[in-house]
């Protein structure tokens, strides 16, 4: 079977979709050995991927990225993808849209709903974009992944999607992310990002749907208790303004750094050496981050809505997003009992199993091989 895969995110996108496509593509090309993958990507690539197998090949459109996402969803011009991946059976798209097809198959992920359950949160460009696109992509497409059964539930209930047509295909951890002994590194790191005081961490987009200002709040609250600061890796995204403006107005300055965007391989390091993982995001279509904490034998607070509790069971401290008062007690809670945070820890390891990119990428393979016969 011939299968074609939008890879773009996968090489030119950070976090995100960006990380969900580099993780699916590289357990596809471990655990399947018997299809054709064509790969179509973009001319310039801002992110490595190791080599391919022989049945994976890249095909590079003569259009640029942006040339191709203006042809096919903005101007609607019917050029078919098959232009570019030569005849396939399935067309699968990582990234909520669906370019036009001759006569493959499609899957379409839809990773969230977000710009119609929170629009208030959305960059309005973006927003405008995605509520155009996404129910015609879902509309047309074969199959409709989604990452979480609270994602599947937002597609039945906002987009009309038939239950039937929607199948829920949950996100892995890679293995990097994982207690780290190694000493050296975990020094190497702390001292190259200037970590000299224990400090909580939280990882995301700087933008409203992630909820840094009531974290900030919160987390002002705890700062005459303990002696923590407060880290934030992720790069500003929209409307980031107000956070930077809050850690001002609290006198936050010596207590919070935000270190933008982080090397994947130092990611796991800085989840080992925080004594507390917060993840405070109003909506989430999965939640990687949490996940990936847990992993590492982080313990984790995060708040009790959309797809979190899919993500952290029984392994987390949950809250409500819009209260201050409960997130601040929650990341009280953990910071001031060591006993809970091992117990937390060990829970989170144990639920973290649960999720893994091989598993993803054999249910994808099946997915495939089910829209041919």
């Amino acid at each position: 079977m011939r299968i074609a895969i939008d890879a773009t995110p996968a090489y030119c996108q950070g976090a995100g979709i960006g990380r969900y496509s580099r993780g699916l593509l590289r357990s596809l090309a471990a655990e399947d050995h018997e299809n054709e993958y064509r790969l179509l990507r973009p001319r310039r690539a801002q992110f490595a991927l190791p080599p391919w197998p022989p049945n994976f090949t890249e095909r590079v459109p003569w259009f640029s990225e942006r040339s191709l996402n203006i042809l096919w969803h903005h101007l609607r011009i019917p050029l078919p993808a098959e232009v570019f991946t030569g005849k396939v059976d399935v067309y699968y798209s990582p990234d909520f849209t669906l370019p036009p097809l001759r006569g493959a198959r499609s899957i379409v992920t839809v990773h969230d709903l977000s710009f119609l359950v929170l629009p208030e949160c959305a960059e309005t460009k973006l927003r405008v974009y995605l509520t155009r696109t996404v129910p015609r992509a879902v509309r047309r497409a074969n199959l409709v992944l989604a990452d979480s059964a609270n994602t599947k539930d937002d597609l039945v209930r906002l987009l009309g999607v038939p239950e039937e047509r929607v199948t829920v295909v949950y996100p892995g951890v890679e293995d990097a992310y994982r207690p780290i002994e190694d000493e050296a590194r975990r020094i190497e790191v702390a001292q190259r990002l200037r970590l000299e005081r224990p400090f909580l961490l939280m990882v995301g987009t700087l933008e409203p749907r992630k909820n840094l200002v009531r974290l900030l709040e919160a987390f002002h609250k705890l700062t005459q208790a303990f002696p923590h600061e407060l880290i934030v890796v992720g790069r500003p995204g929209w409307m980031y303004r107000e956070i930077y403006q809050t850690v001002g107005r609290l006198g936050l300055h010596n207590r919070v750094r935000f270190l933008g965007f982080l090397a994947e391989e130092d990611l796991p390091v800085l989840y080992n050496l925080a004594d507390l993982f917060v993840f405070p995001s109003l909506y989430e279509g999965f939640g990687l981050p949490p996940l990936e904490a847990m992993a590492c034998g982080t313990p984790v607070v995060c708040s009790n809505t959309s797809s979190l509790p899919e993500v952290v069971d029984c392994a987390a401290i949950q809250f409500d997003p819009r209260d201050v008062e409960a997130m601040a007690a929650a990341m009280e809670e953990a910071l001031g009992n060591a006993g809970r945070r091992r117990e937390m820890a060990e829970r989170g390891r144990q639920q973290a199993l649960q999720f893994s990119w091989e598993r993803s990428a054999r249910q994808l393979v099946k997915l495939f091989e089910g829209l041919e016969s």
